[in-house]
């Protein structure tokens, strides 16, 4: 693997919010709107640890109307492949219909 990879994938790992934005992602897709009830911080600080996992190509995003959903890329390097199977998935991360993140407009 090349090294600027790994050097990447790891620092985008090397954070509490991000390995929680993980844990939640290892059940399915999340809408960012949940993350800000999850990680108990801003929706602007969501999207800036949201970048730097998409910038590491660890997640994927997709539009759901103003929406955005984010996922754990299918594709991962063996370092991520062995980084992810060592997360546990945190059961309270789930689009929730009453944010009406799921509708699109």
């Amino acid at each position: 693997m090349e090294l600027t990879i790994m050097e990447k994938q790891l620092k985008a790992v090397a954070d509490l919010n991000r390995l929680k934005i993980l844990a939640c992602l290892k059940n399915g897709e999340v809408c960012v709107c949940d993350f800000t009830d999850v990680l108990g911080i801003s929706q602007p600080a969501v999207s800036q640890h949201l970048r730097k996992l998409k910038e590491a190509d660890i997640i994927q995003e997709r539009k759901v109307g103003t929406w955005k959903h984010y996922r754990i890329a299918e594709t991962q390097t063996v370092l991520m492949q062995q980084i992810l199977a060592t997360i546990t998935p945190q059961a309270t991360c789930a689009c929730r219909t009453d944010k009406g993140c799921n509708e699109a407009t």
